[in-house]
Parts: C-alpha cells; structure tokens; sequence
C-alpha cells in the first residue's frame, strides 16, 4: 500500500516512517513543514530506500496538499503533523490553532476530495491524537474511548478540535477515519525541550534538572517503537469511525521517571557529575498543568492484539543509552533553540 504520513520528520513521525520502510514493502510519502522539532537526521537510516520520498510543505497551503495527495495516491494517510509542546502553546497559542486545527482540517479536507473523487473501497484516515484531550484524572480511574473531553491547555485545546473534525468528516460525509489517542512518548530522537530528553540532557551537562512543582503529576509512559507499532495496527486491521486508545501501563511521577533517570545515568557510568539526583531543581508549576493521566488500553488489546513490548525499565535504558551515544546530535538540535 501507498502511506502518506504528515509530520514524518518529527519524533513520532520519523519513528513511523523508519518502520515503515524497515519492518513493511509499503511506499511511503513523509510530508513535514520541517519545524524546530523536526530533523531529516532522524531518517537518515531510510532516506536511500527507494519506497520513501519527502515532500517539504506546510499542512495549511491546501493547493501544496491536495497536490501531493492526488500525485502519491495513498491507500492510508497517518496524519501526525501537530505542534505538540505544552510550554510552547501557552506562550504561543496562535501557531497551536493554526497548525493542529487549520491544518488539520486542510489535510482532512484534502484526504475527502481525494476518496471521493477516486471512490476508493480500501482507504483510510488515521488521525493520530493525544490523551491530553481528556483533561485531568483524580488519584484512580482511566481514560477510556468514551472519557468525555475536558481539555486545560491551548495544546490539548487544540487537539481536541481536531479529534472532533475528525469525527464530523466521518459522520457527515462518510469518510473512512479512525483516531488514536495515545500516552506520553519517549525514546530515540526527541526533540529536547520533552521531560526525558531535557533531563538527560541536563543531567549529562552537569546543569540542574528542573522539576515543575513537587513534581507529583502522573503520567502513563510510552516507547515511540511501542507506538508506531499500533499505529501500523491501527492503520491496516482497525475499523473505520472507532477510536483506539494507546497506553503504556506505566504510571510514573514526573520525579519518579527523573530519579529513575538519574539512577539508570549512574549504573551506566554516563559521566562524573555524580550522584545525579543533587542536580534536580524544584521550580514554580506551569499554568494548566494536568495532574494525572492515565489510559485504558484494553480495546486495542482486545480487538487488534497489541501490547506494549517493552516495560519502563528496559525502555528507559535503551532510551538513556541512545542519549549518550547521541550527545553531539542533542547539542547541535539545542543551540538552535534559545528556549533550551
């Protein structure tokens, strides 16, 4: 099958698109503005194959967008392309509306013409979300496909607008679409201005690990390589208009995942600024800071076969072990940012 994939350059996106072309005989089109957060050195391992091609553009030039979708003629279009940085959207909830919901609906729009005009029986749009659309969670419960939406941020805002356009396209016109919302990610190739990636950072440099808060908010954790692994599923065995929540089974505090940062740094031998945790800085929390999240992802499991392979604990070291190895790629992706 033909894959387009929006946002292919990002985190997710690059980590997608290298199992696409590494586990899979699919074409793929990586469409991606090329942002802050998004470097062409994530698909280096890929760029030579001759089932990928990159097309630089921006999701909101629609004329760019159907132009591409008509040449490529996708079977899937995974459409992951979104600003995705808490921080960043209450600083700057202009580029969060434009880009997660604008061109969300470009893409979306496009993808209809395109399935209409060609009335293709075997097509689908994958829109990937996140848990953040659901708000907080006291101490117990999960989110499941049916939590109702309570978004806190102008980012969680703004994926929820493009969840619920999502939706309307399918209602409305018919069109072939599922949605995933998916747990906190890590792993290989994150943009460093994310929890895991800042702290290692930090951590290896000798600089202090700021922490927001008492650091007690909880997440659910999730390898990138679990992820695109359920969104292939997804994407080739789910069923138009159903939405597949994605988790980790992995509940962390935000200071748990940075002691056990710190403590992964020293087994590892990673650097003589030890121990780790004297580093770590408690600072004033962040406007709209959800307490807890946390996903039921037995309807993934139970319909489609998925599970997450790894645990927190081999995940967190494969991750810290790439950090190391990758120092220079994470100091050349900072200097270019003066927020890091």
């Amino acid at each position: 099958m033909n894959f387009l994939i929006t946002g292919g350059a990002g985190f997710i996106g690059s980590a997608l698109v290298r199992f696409l072309i590494s586990e899979t005989d699919h074409e793929v089109l990586n469409l991606d503005k090329l942002t802050y957060a998004s470097n062409l050195t994530s698909l280096a391992s890929v760029s030579a194959n001759p089932r990928y091609r990159f097309q630089q553009l921006d999701t909101v030039d629609a004329p760019a967008v159907n132009a591409a979708i008509e040449s490529f003629q996708p079977d899937r279009i995974i459409h992951l392309a979104a600003e995705s940085h808490v921080d960043r959207s209450v600083d700057s909830p202009a580029e969060f509306i434009q880009t997660n919901i604008v061109g969300s609906y470009t893409v979306l729009n496009a993808a209809c013409h395109y399935w209409q005009q060609h009335e293709k029986a075997d097509f689908l749009f994958h829109h990937v979300s996140s848990d953040e659309v659901f708000g907080s969670l006291g101490a117990t419960g999960y989110f499941t496909e049916e939590t109702p939406y309570a978004p806190n941020s102008p980012y969680s805002a703004s994926k929820a607008s493009s969840d619920h356009l999502v939706r309307a396209w399918g209602t409305t016109y018919g069109l072939p679409a599922v949605i995933t919302n998916c747990a906190n990610n890590y792993g290989p190739y994150q943009y460093p201005e994310k929890l895991i990636p800042l702290m290692l950072m930090n951590a290896l440099a000798g600089k202090p690990m700021p922490v927001y808060g008492k650091g007690d908010n909880v997440r659910d954790w999730l390898h990138v390589e679990d992820h695109v692994r359920a969104l292939y599923l997804v994407a080739t065995k789910g069923e138009a208009g159903e939405t597949y929540n994605i988790g980790g089974h992995c509940e962390k505090t935000n200071l748990e995942v940075i002691e056990i940062l710190c403590d992964t740094l020293e087994t590892l031998k990673a650097s003589a600024v030890w121990p780790f945790r004297e580093l770590i800085t408690f600072v004033k929390d962040r406007p709209g800071h959800d307490m807890r999240y946390a996903i039921d992802a037995s309807k993934i499991e139970r319909e489609l076969g998925w599970k997450p392979a790894e645990t927190f604990e081999s995940g967190i070291r494969k991750t810290v072990e790439w950090y190391i190895d990758n120092q220079d790629w994470c100091l050349a992706v900072s200097r270019q940012d003066n927020r890091l």
